[in-house]
């Protein structure tokens, strides 16, 4: 047996509930069904927890508290949408103010039906997810086993779904580091990082490896090159950059958070250098508290050559250039 099958942990959030759901999520602690007996913890940090349980239908005001609690928690993680409102939104679905059920804003991996649903069918609603818990632990150590295998391959529009939700998951440090969850990196949609794929589209900025400048792109810029680190099918990693002129702006660099610390965002970075052998420099920026982007640049050559305060969010971006030896 597994330590998540031997003690998960679970924090539960409630999402604008009548508090039926809640009432029954709290009967399972109750001596009558008593899941601590199984090892089941109820925590209150979402980054001790393994389990995201939520109840009740996903309005604007929690919208974001959902997703923030999503991207605290550690990979692997199992969200469970408890009763009918978190399962679609329920009778509340067609409200002015009502987003859906959780799987508008995060993904779900189970659903508990029931208005209100039934201690007895939360607990197997946990038990379900314990399993596909243990699923993505063996996949993760799969992929951690096979990283000598890293492909390192020119990404296509098709990877344009996998590459933002990556994104998404490797920007969530760096909206901690700064109390900010609107760098433009976590609000790109995916029309927007399709339209980058195109040949005769422009770059929206020269964002950096991480986070973005602010800073309006240079004029001109040339097709935007991206670049994938591939295990087992799966992309762990991204770059892109485009060149102006005699200079390329790398950009957005971003690793999955399991894989972070093996040299795959090196790896990235200088193989995207080989596909731009014309130009005679490399320029990149990242907020003053980047402090993991900012070491890797400066392992590969870069250096500081000015500061600029962002007008977004309380940043201060570090611009670094290196030269082609």
């Amino acid at each position: 047996m597994s330590r998540f099958a031997k003690s998960p942990w679970i924090i539960h959030y409630d999402a604008s509930s009548c508090n039926g759901c809640d009432i029954e999520v709290l009967a399972c602690l109750t001596p009558g069904f008593d899941v601590e007996r199984l090892g089941v913890v109820n925590t209150g940090n979402p980054k001790h927890a393994d389990i995201f349980l939520v109840t009740g239908a996903v309005n604007e005001q929690c919208r974001d508290v959902i997703c923030n609690i999503y991207h605290q928690m550690a990979e692997p993680k199992v969200v469970i949408a408890v009763g009918i409102c978190s399962a679609s939104g329920g009778i509340f679905r067609e409200c002015y103010n009502i987003s859906g059920g959780v799987d508008s804003v995060i993904p779900v991996d189970v659903y508990v039906p029931g208005c209100a649903a039934r201690p007895e069918a939360i607990i197997d609603g946990v038990v379900q997810a314990l399993g596909i818990l243990e699923k993505k632990q063996k996949e993760m150590a799969a992929l951690a086993s096979n990283l000598d295998r890293t492909q390192y391959l020119h990404a296509e529009k098709k990877d344009a779904p996998e590459i933002l939700g990556l994104q998404k998951t490797a920007y969530q440090r760096e909206a901690a580091a700064y109390g900010d969850d609107c760098l433009p990196a976590l609000k790109q949609t995916l029309p927007e990082i399709e339209a980058e794929f195109d040949p005769h589209a422009a770059p929206a900025a020269p964002v950096p490896a991480a986070p973005e400048t602010p800073a309006a792109p240079p004029p001109a810029p040339g097709h935007t090159v991206f670049l994938k680190a591939v295990v087992s099918g799966k992309i762990i990693g991204s770059v892109r950059g485009y060149s102006v002129g005699d200079t390329t702006y790398l950009s957005r660099l971003i690793v999955h958070p399991y894989f972070q610390g093996r040299g795959i965002g090196r790896r990235l970075l200088e193989e995207l250098e080989k596909d731009f052998p014309e130009v005679r420099r490399f320029e990149a920026c990242a907020g003053q508290k980047s402090e993991r982007s900012l070491a890797q640049l400066h392992k590969l050559g870069f250096q500081e050559f000015k500061t600029e305060p962002g007008p977004a969010a309380p940043i201060t971006w570090v611009y670094l250039q290196k030269e082609r030896q």
